[in-house]
């Protein structure tokens, strides 16, 4: 799995609890992985068709770093599949993880539309070959 993100947990990001609220936590990880699937699809209209079981492991409080990472799990026709996990970069814990989000690639009409891609580019393999 490889870690793209990080964010920093700030006073507005916090549940009556005092700790990361779960929705801002999942707000955070649908956004990486839509723009992990739009680089990788190459294709700007991305959205999440499917969420699977959702585990919260641990938690997170201001100020702490959250890292969140990400790993291709099988490239569908017209959909990537990703596995997810935020960690605590302050604790080493697990925050979440999901075991596979389905990102669809869409056409200008707003439907599937198959995007022929069958395994990760890096954006630096893409430079070379040009």
């Amino acid at each position: 799995m490889r870690f793209h993100t990080r964010k920093w947990v700030k006073p507005e990001d916090l549940n009556p609890n005092g700790t990361l609220f779960g929705g801002k936590l999942l707000a955070w990880i649908d956004e990486e992985l839509a723009l992990y699937s739009i680089i990788q699809l190459e294709n700007s209209r991305v959205v999440t068709k499917h969420m699977s079981e959702i585990n919260f492991r641990s938690s997170a409080k201001q100020g702490d770093i959250i890292e969140i990472g990400i790993l291709v799990v099988q490239f569908g026709t017209t959909s990537l599949t990703l596995k997810c996990e935020a960690r605590n970069m302050m604790t080493r814990e697990t925050i979440i993880t999901i075991d596979s989000t389905t990102m669809v690639s869409l056409g200008i009409d707003g439907k599937p539309k198959a995007h022929g891609k069958t395994k990760i580019e890096y954006v630096k393999n893409r430079l070379d070959s040009i």
